[in-house]
């Protein structure tokens, strides 16, 4: 099976983790959408795919576009 099929996000509206920006409002949306990641099952595995993915749009494995585009730089930078 695929590890999406185990996601906590699979019964959540997929709009949650796809917050307009990462400041004022959307910082409750994000706070809402990481409660879910944080009790996933799969957390690393969405976390490690959306970074190999260059998946910089929303919230996966708990990581905002933001934090995410933050590691692909260090990464980066360490090479």
């Amino acid at each position: 099976m695929n590890w999406r099929d185990h996601g906590a996000c699979r019964f959540e509206d997929p709009e949650l983790f796809f917050p307009l920006g990462e400041n004022g409002l959307s910082l409750r949306q994000i706070d809402r959408a990481r409660a879910v990641c944080h009790r996933c099952p799969v957390l690393r595995e969405c976390r490690a795919w959306a970074l190999r993915n260059s998946e910089y749009d929303g919230v996966w494995g708990g990581m905002t576009a933001g934090e995410r585009r933050a590691v692909a730089r260090r990464r980066a930078a360490d090479r």
